[in-house]
């Protein structure tokens, strides 16, 4: 676990830029350290996009932004054939997926053709267009944001591309310490009296390394199998919870146990552990179900979320 002191530095710097909200800051760590995709969804002015920027900024890594709006085309993120006259042939213009770092801000403003194009991306990390695969770079990955509101003009993404994400964070308002603390940091800032911080803190290579470290955390046969079981109850939560029996109209696929296992192993490498702890499952399992679970309209007309279910499951389903 060598490069896990730096990991822990790019932890600390990000709560220079970001007051509060320390569960999206360790879940973006945890994608940044498992090279998965992560969708964050919240209210307007909860420093969505402010905490990916962050990140980007932290890391020597390219960064693009896309906004995504309704009059987005496929080619506006692949990139497009073009033709050149003077010598008759085609050459390729890379999009901007081509980047280390994708902010994808407002995701579900785009319609489903635009999303399409970012399934291939996601899931093989590699685009392609005009019959030719193009691989995208090896620290890929993509940090959404969506806003659960203004749903006028917006497209829900579909359900598989909301299965590529590895964790679906919701932001919730911060407490009245952190609001006073995000006022007299916007005034020192516009005071000039703002403390600069350090630009970027780690490299990719760092990343890759620390990467490559995470797979090496252990992780028990009987925690293993008390995820596969978590899991499986979302697919028959009746079995486990009879009172919500028919509230799950779809359960996680496959891709949640991987997700919930992976992201467990970075957690525990963030503790400075090199084994998993059941604490470690129950730290990040909600954020890698939610968005993989589809409610009934039974559990709607009930105002059963999604949230609640899961948490009644947790609690449900023996702990090894």
């Amino acid at each position: 676990m060598l490069n896990q002191p730096r990991i822990l530095e790019l932890r600390k710097h990000l709560e220079q830029t970001i007051v509060g909200q320390a569960d999206l800051l360790d879940k973006l760590v945890i994608s940044l350290l498992t090279g998965g995709h992560i969708l964050v969804e919240g209210l307007p002015g909860l420093a969505k996009t402010t905490a990916v920027k962050a990140l980007s900024a932290a890391v020597h890594a390219s960064f693009q932004r896309i906004q995504f709006t309704p009059d987005l085309l496929p080619g506006d993120l692949t990139g497009t054939e073009i033709f050149n006259p003077q010598a008759a042939s085609f050459s390729f213009a890379e999009g901007p997926l081509f980047h280390e770092i994708i902010l994808a801000d407002e995701i579900n403003r785009a319609p489903a053709k635009v999303q399409a194009a970012l399934l291939e991306a996601m899931q093989e990390r590699q685009i392609t267009v005009g019959g030719v695969t193009r691989p995208l770079p090896e620290l890929f990955m993509v940090m959404a944001t969506q806003n659960p509101l203004e749903q006028a003009g917006t497209y829900p993404l579909p359900e598989a591309q909301m299965d590529r994400f590895m964790l679906h964070v919701m932001l919730a308002y911060p407490t009245p310490e952190e609001e006073l603390l995000i006022l007299q940091r916007d005034r020192e800032r516009l005071s000039g009296a703002e403390v600069q911080t350090k630009a970027a803190v780690i490299d990719v290579a760092t990343v890759l390394q620390a990467r490559e470290e995470v797979k090496k955390v252990h992780v028990a046969p009987s925690l293993e199998q008390y995820v596969v079981t978590l899991v499986g109850a979302t697919r028959e939560i009746g079995k486990w919870l009879p009172p919500y029996a028919g509230f799950i109209e779809v359960g996680a696929s496959p891709r949640g146990s991987l997700a919930i296992v992976h992201a467990a192993a970075a957690n525990a490498y963030l503790q400075g552990r090199e084994h998993v702890l059941p604490d470690d499952v129950l730290a990040v399992a909600a954020d890698c179900l939610r968005h993989r679970i589809i409610s009934s309209f039974s559990a709607r007309m009930e105002k059963v979320s999604r949230d609640d279910m899961i948490r009644k499951l947790l609690e449900a389903v023996p702990v090894p």
